[in-house]
């Protein structure tokens, strides 16, 4: 291999890498905004038209929901909703079922949607319980000082 090979083969690697860009995935992007009004839902779903890439953009103003479908990036769509100068934050409610403990304080939220509750990791203990240790040993047949009502 000569020097024209190695000038030919480094063109040819070079044209190859800039080929290959990187393609964006098809995403979707929910995020929870604060929407009154048919203009606020007009204004919204106006807005995150816009965006480069979106396809397209459902808006359930009765859960308080945004959801743009497209190649879009998370950050910018959450960026563009901010220009609207309204609450915005990433849509945290997942469906119950898929959390180990829904009812433990950090998940159960009074504002979500039916059979919906906020994303926590599983590394959340249960520090609550409805039930105090001290009264079940009270009644138990195993406790010699229990109650012997029953």
């Amino acid at each position: 291999m000569g020097v024209e090979g190695t000038l030919e083969y480094l063109s040819t690697l070079l044209s190859s890498a800039k080929k290959r860009k990187k393609k964006k995935q098809i995403q979707t992007v929910a995020l929870k905004v604060r929407m009154d009004c048919e203009g606020c839902e007009r204004k919204v779903k106006n807005v995150l038209s816009g965006v480069k890439g979106a396809k397209s953009v459902d808006v359930d103003r009765k859960q308080q929901k945004v959801t743009v479908t497209g190649f879009v990036e998370p950050k910018k769509v959450l960026k563009a909703a901010q220009s609207t100068k309204k609450k915005v934050e990433m849509w945290p409610y997942v469906p119950y079922t898929l959390v180990a403990h829904p009812y433990v304080a950090q998940a159960y939220d009074k504002k979500a949607p039916p059979n919906m509750v906020r994303s926590i990791p599983n590394t959340v203990t249960i520090n609550e319980t409805t039930v105090d240790d001290r009264y079940t040993n009270m009644f138990s047949d195993e406790n010699p000082n229990a109650c012997s009502i029953m």
